[in-house]
């Protein structure tokens, strides 16, 4: 190990970004590598990743392991509300180079005039809690480098897949598994609207060569960053090209966005955030400011690629077909609904 050799620490480290990340980082000999868990997928790690197995939720026993570890970049992934972030404080002030913050595309005020999003767009989510944390939590971290310093950089991801899953627009609890069965049964697919939004898809190989850009560059200091690939889809395209990799013909069932929040509240689910306040709205994301200091970062896996080598993936792994009985019901019973009352004006 060189002398000069950079040291990452990500918390968390094995989900959909930041395992892509992870890997990436750890075939370059400038960075060693270090992941503070709770070691559940352990097996997944790279073998020359280092792996600290703690749950940061226990403060006390995260600063007894950290206490004599410093960092030039800590990474932090599982941080959704602000207390986390103050607990990260806490643990990391004076100890790191670098702390990133990831933070959500969900956050921003996607009712704006401006179709087009820059990390100058308002930040406003009046439907979704979990955006209006992110937006406190940058808030806190901003806050600190103006008043203190706090070497914070904060990434703003849109919506980012792996190998692991097929992004679709609407799913239940147990994943996109059962939309994917519904496609192959030759059933109706539920697309929210008329399924002409636009939308940004990004493979997490592609996020990883913008996000390791950032990573110990004094540059990206106080500076946040929107990081999405450039193709740009509706969600029409997205079912099609689907249904297109399976083999089969898509039968698309458009269903308005209120409807499908109102009828999701009496099955039992919260479809509010993640529709109204996300996919139903077109976004078209301005990515020159990551591209200032990643020129790599573009659409290297284009969804046609991507959609192949995750059914490629799940396919060949059970555990990421999850039968979902419960949500095929729902789209059966709101599919029902709205054939009848067609025919009530027919």
């Amino acid at each position: 190990m060189s002398q000069f050799t950079r040291k990452a620490l990500f918390i968390g480290g094995t989900g959909t970004i930041s395992s892509a990340i992870v890997r990436r980082l750890s075939q370059d000999p400038m960075w060693e590598v270090y992941l503070l868990n709770r070691g559940s997928h352990a097996a997944e790690v790279p073998e020359n990743v280092h792996q600290i197995v703690c749950d940061i939720s226990d403060e006390k026993a995260a600063a007894d392991i950290l206490k004599d570890m410093t960092f030039d970049t800590v990474c932090e992934f599982i941080g959704f509300v602000p207390s986390q972030v103050e607990r990260d404080l806490r643990l990391f002030e004076g100890k790191c180079r670098q702390y990133i913050y990831i933070s959500s595309a969900s956050a921003y005020h996607k009712l704006s005039r401006n179709y087009l999003v820059s990390e100058s767009t308002t930040m406003a989510n009046p439907y979704w809690q979990y955006s209006r944390d992110k937006i406190a939590c940058e808030d806190l971290l901003m806050d600190r480098y103006r008043k203190d310093g706090f070497p914070v950089t904060i990434v703003r991801p849109s919506h980012t897949y792996s190998e692991k899953a097929i992004p679709v627009a609407l799913h239940g609890d147990k994943g996109p598994w059962q939309v994917i069965q519904r496609m192959l049964d030759g059933k109706p697919v539920i697309i929210p609207g008329d399924g002409t939004s636009l939308w940004h898809l990004t493979f997490n190989e592609d996020f990883a060569i913008g996000f390791t850009a950032l990573m110990g560059n004094p540059h990206a200091i106080g500076e946040i960053y929107q990081i999405t690939g450039d193709e740009v889809l509706t969600w029409n395209q997205i079912h099609e090209i689907i249904a297109d990799a399976l083999g089969v013909t898509l039968k698309p069932c458009h269903v308005a966005t209120d409807f499908l929040v109102r009828a999701g509240k009496a099955a039992g689910y919260d479809f509010e955030g993640g529709l109204t306040g996300d996919k139903s709205q077109s976004v078209v994301f301005d990515n020159r400011k990551i591209k200032g200091v990643a020129p790599g970062m573009g659409t290297h896996v284009p969804f046609d690629r991507g959609v192949r080598i995750a059914l490629d993936y799940i396919c060949a792994h059970p555990e990421c077909r999850q039968p979902d009985p419960d949500f095929d019901a729902y789209c059966d019973r709101v599919i029902d609904a709205l054939e009848k009352a067609a025919e009530t004006l027919e």
